[in-house]
């Protein structure tokens, strides 16, 4: 197959490689769309290894299914969204194939390959932060009580979805301006200063002051996708790392210890998720599609890494790599 592999000093190119060999609880994906996020260029040049295949989100078609997966789990030509930990093995999202295990969510049919692509990370970070870390209602089972939580950077490809799973639970729905340094007394003032839950979406620079800043009397909890220590001893902060839903331990980009239990809840969150898009109203982030596929990364990671990209989703469709011959 095509893929795009490094070449251990910051750089990669287009190779052709073995399809990757899977195990018996796993399957086969044949990729159709690949979606691109800071992680794939920032592991690039931190993971200055060769042969490894670069990519996280995919979306696809089931081609091959383990022997010990459970029966009627997953079923051959079955639509799939998903990602993987993409730039540190041979098994990565830019390539033609993938393997993973059976924590992928279907799409349904009214969503295209290309926008279904962004799904994995960003809908598993969103469910892990609200659900696992801050235990917030979900869309499947809306509240008649809500809470207020924050959610700081809601243009952001996760935030995007954090916040449309938010209200689809029947949490309340109020916008700020992230560029007013008032914004946090607003927060506190909107909020009659009981503000306990957030999800810091950026969680660099200023924002870890100016979430913390927004909690209520009592503080809080902040789910973060970054790690970091609230300054304010009545805020707790949990660091949200998605690659821990397989349930292994992590070494990079950040050590996490094994947590089987993030596992067992990935499997639910993506049955929540596969469920909210077949049967509720979500919105997808506009889609940026670079014209030659794989062959059109390099010039994907130079406008994201020059911060040209904004509220978008930058995705490549397999099939339209130069030279690929379609099978």
């Amino acid at each position: 197959m095509k893929a795009l592999v490094t070449r251990g000093n910051g750089t990669f190119e287009l190779q052709d490689v073995k399809i990757p060999s899977f195990n018996s609880d796993q399957i086969l994906v044949k990729v159709v769309a690949a979606a691109q996020n800071p992680t794939d260029w920032k592991t690039l040049l931190l993971n200055k290894k060769p042969g490894l295949v670069l990519g996280c989100d995919f979306s696809g078609i089931v081609d091959e299914i383990g022997s010990d997966v459970p029966a009627g789990l997953r079923k051959l030509g079955e639509r799939v969204a998903g990602f993987v930990h993409g730039g540190i093995t041979s098994n990565g999202a830019f390539a033609e194939y993938v393997v993973i295990e059976a924590l992928v969510i279907v799409i349904p049919d009214s969503l295209t390959f290309e926008r279904a692509a962004q799904l994995g990370a960003a809908s598993m970070t969103v469910c892990q932060a609200l659900y696992q870390c801050l235990g917030l209602p979900m869309p499947i089972q809306p509240t008649q009580q809500p809470a207020d939580i924050l959610i700081w950077s809601g243009t952001s490809a996760t935030g995007q979805y954090a916040v449309q799973f938010a209200k689809l639970a029947g949490l309340p729905d109020e916008v700020f301006d992230y560029a007013d340094s008032r914004t946090p007394k607003k927060i506190v003032r909107a909020t009659g200063g009981t503000l306990k839950y957030a999800m810091d979406c950026i969680s660099e620079g200023m924002t870890p002051n100016q979430v913390s800043m927004s909690l209520g009397n009592e503080g809080g909890t902040i789910a973060t996708l970054l790690p970091y220590q609230s300054r304010r001893e009545d805020a707790r902060t949990a660091f949200i790392l998605v690659y821990s839903i397989f349930g292994q331990a992590v070494e990079f980009p950040f050590e996490f210890p094994a947590n089987l239990e993030h596992r067992d809840n990935a499997k639910m969150y993506c049955k929540v998720v596969s469920e909210v898009l077949s049967t509720l109203p979500v919105k997808t982030v506009p889609v940026r599609l670079y014209p030659h596929g794989l062959s059109s990364v390099h010039e994907g990671f130079e406008d994201m890494k020059a911060g040209k990209v904004h509220a978008e989703k930058i995705t490549y469709r397999i099939a339209d790599t130069p030279g690929l011959v379609s099978c």
